[in-house]
């Protein structure tokens, strides 16, 4: 038995001790920094040490029992729930009529132990008990709640706060159960004890955590935002880093909500990206960004109003009642302000200032690194313009200087011997290489405004029904030679809706290369099929083939393989350019596949043939 009482004298004067020191925390942090919030928390402790101190003067016989005494402690057990649900309302807010019928049933019952102290009948003591236990429970429903809708630090202390609350109201029915239970008094005791010790506990975490506490709930959520931090400057678009720093900042912080608003000089404001779009924030605006972009200095403000547009715009009846704002700098520069918001203030502790700045810090390196990398890639996009210009112009002066040299010197042939002999008939040879020097020079401008057309996405005319097995035997027939033998496998006629003359230009073209890079001949073979996925052709040949590292290459402007002797095959490089070209604007694919001295085969996927019906439909409108 004196076991049993030492442990449960030791707990209880634990479990003292600990709302002692919490009351004294709470009551300096309350004179330092004397908010709604603070003030409640050093009340709420206050009032449970004013029981505590009455109890130990009443063991130590220092106080005698008395009436008055006893309605003093029943006012501060009284208290305790409704400084709790004040403390509620701080944290997460209740309605104003809620507020009000909670003070009125409690002062109706402080009212109660007044006029009636001692001597109370069962029922009047278990109704009081009653309207307690509802207010507590009330306050772990919510608690739980707002729990399940917090995330990061926010989420743990909700969390402990609710455990708090539950083993307040466990504290408040182990005292009254001797009353149902076998129960003795002693062993009721000890539980309120015990129940007490973890409220207190739970409390001080949830309400007034240790800075040492609150950076190890922080630092999981801070981690994970610094070692993504690196990666942010890789995302696509300054719009991505912002969204994704926000999400981080709002994370760490254990906030409701956070946003990034960049500086844009050009209209002197801060610009959000907000549900509706973009939102500029004027740099002489009130608001807690432009204050802080001004001062360059981060703030809190506890307790914001917006107007009913603003508050829509950014959803900050939900989210930023109590801002945090900190400048986002770099050196001199100044890139912006950094807010996070909460619904209510005790959600950040003092020190989230300093971790706010460290945030904004870190964005303004994550911003700075994009700039920079957008620069860079702005140099070499330069580069890359200024070599495809300069390889356009070598290419294009090459090749067209080729038939421009042979139908000049042709035409001053033709005028010295007209000159000598005018009688001479004109030497038919001359002009019909002329001709085909003029055809040649005709085709490399076609190809320079197709790639033109191909670049703006406008190199496709009118969609008719196209027969791609009669094309295709077409222009085998024209490239069909004893050297290049040009073979056309189909089973059938495969008509789909498709920009005729750019489907000829496409075979045309694969079929051209397939004969250049063959100089030793060998067969050409154009298959035709199609399946659920499309229509299907394919241009195969024996040549020289592409080698591995060119492949990737292939299609891009002005690009020809490392194999490739100009001067044997003479080109401008646009040929597979306008090719993919077409198959990409009539929604299909081409690839290639090759081996250097093991040929070519390029495949093409184009949408759906027509079914035998729709084509009847298409070739007799008025059917």
């Amino acid at each position: 038995m004196l076991t049993s009482l030492t442990a449960d004298a030791l707990v209880r004067y634990l479990s003292w001790g600990i709302f002692l020191l919490i009351g004294l925390v709470t009551s300096l942090q309350a004179i330092r920094r004397p908010t709604r919030a603070s003030l409640d928390i050093a009340f709420f402790f206050t009032a449970a040490a004013l029981v505590i101190a009455i109890s130990v003067l009443h063991d130590t016989g220092l106080l005698s029992p008395s009436p008055a005494l006893v309605a003093v402690v029943s006012t501060a057990l009284l208290a305790l729930p409704y400084l709790l649900f004040r403390l509620i309302d701080d944290v997460i807010g209740v309605s104003a009529r809620l507020h009000r019928v909670v003070a009125a049933a409690v002062a109706t019952g402080v009212l109660v132990v007044w006029l009636w102290p001692t001597g109370r009948p069962t029922w009047l003591d278990s109704l009081l008990l009653l309207g307690v236990v509802s207010v507590l429970g009330y306050v772990v429903a919510a608690g739980a709640a707002a729990t399940r809708r917090a995330r990061g630090v926010t989420r743990r202390r909700l969390a402990a706060v609710t455990l708090g609350s539950l083993f307040l109201v466990l504290n408040f029915v182990a005292g009254d159960l001797p009353r149902w239970l076998p129960l003795s008094p002693g062993d009721a005791r000890f539980l309120a004890d015990l129940l007490g010790l973890a409220t207190g506990v739970s409390y001080y975490v949830g309400f007034a955590p240790p800075r040492l506490l609150r950076r190890i709930w922080q630092e999981p959520e801070l981690r994970a935002f610094l070692e993504r931090a690196a990666q942010l400057p890789r995302l696509e678009d300054t719009a991505a880093i912002v969204r994704a720093l926000e999400q981080g900042v709002s994370a760490s912080l254990g906030a409701s909500g956070a946003y990034i608003g960049l500086w844009d000089a050009e209209v002197e404001a801060l610009r959000f990206a907000t549900n509706s779009g973009p939102f500029d924030v004027p740099a002489t605006s009130e608001l807690p960004a432009a204050v802080v972009f001004r001062a360059q200095q981060p703030r809190f403000f506890p307790d914001m109003r917006y107007d009913p547009g603003l508050t829509k715009l950014f959803r900050l009846d939900e989210t930023a009642r109590a801002v945090l704002a900190a400048p986002i700098t770099a050196g001199d520069r100044r890139l912006g302000v950094l807010t996070a918001g909460a619904a209510r203030a005790p959600i950040f502790a003092g020190d989230d200032l300093a971790l706010a700045q460290l945030l904004a810090d870190q964005a303004a390196v994550i911003l700075e690194s994009r700039r920079l990398i957008d620069e860079a890639a702005e140099v070499r996009a330069r580069e890359e313009a200024t070599r495809l210009k300069e390889d356009f112009l070598s290419a294009a002066a090459h090749d067209l200087k080729t038939p421009l040299t042979t139908i000049i010197a042709q035409a001053q042939l033709i005028d010295r011997r007209l000159e000598r002999t005018p009688e001479r008939p004109v030497d038919r040879a001359s002009i019909q290489r002329i001709i085909r020097e003029s055809e040649r020079l005709r085709g490399m401008v076609r190809d320079l405004l197709d790639a033109a057309r191909t670049e703006q996405g406008r190199l496709l005319g009118r969609r008719e029904p196209t027969d791609l097995t009669a094309v295709a035997r077409g222009i085998a027939a024209r490239h069909r030679t004893p050297h290049h033998p040009c073979l056309v496998e189909v089973s059938d006629s495969i008509v789909g809706v498709y920009d005729p003359l750019r489907i000829e230009q496409l075979l045309e073209n694969l079929v051209e290369n397939a004969v250049k890079y063959s100089p030793q001949g060998g067969p050409i073979t154009i298959r035709i099929w199609q399946d659920k996925a499309g229509a299907h052709l394919s241009v195969a040949d024996r040549g020289i083939g592409i080698p591995p590292a060119d492949l990737p290459h292939l299609f891009d402007r002005f690009h020809r393989g490392v194999n490739v002797d100009d001067r044997q095959f003479p080109g401008m490089g646009l040929g597979l350019y306008i090719c993919h070209g077409i198959v990409e604007q009539h929604g299909g694919r081409i690839v290639a596949e090759s081996r250097p001295g093991g040929g070519t085969i390029f495949h093409v996927t184009l949408p759906a043939a027509l079914a035998l019906e729709e084509r009847h439909v298409a070739a007799h409108p008025g059917y």
